[in-house]
């Protein structure tokens, strides 16, 4: 799985893949999906975590149905 792909199961899960240096490729897909840079303290609210999850939704499943063994 690639970093790009940890961000997007991390958007969508909520569960961390990208901490540390890594964290970076996270922001960028998030503000990328909503449009908008995303600031920090806006990730612990239910509404804009809602909206970031729907907006990777589509990537997510595609990850799925592109899966390899």
């Amino acid at each position: 799985m690639t970093k790009h792909e940890c961000a997007i199961v991390m958007a969508y899960t909520g569960v961390c893949m990208c901490a540390g240096e890594n964290y970076r490729i996270f922001r960028e897909y998030v503000n990328d999906i909503m449009e908008r840079p995303v600031w920090t303290h806006e990730l612990g609210n239910r509404v804009v975590v809602d909206e970031i999850k729907k907006r990777a939704e589509p990537d997510f499943l595609n990850l799925c149905r592109t899966a390899t063994d």
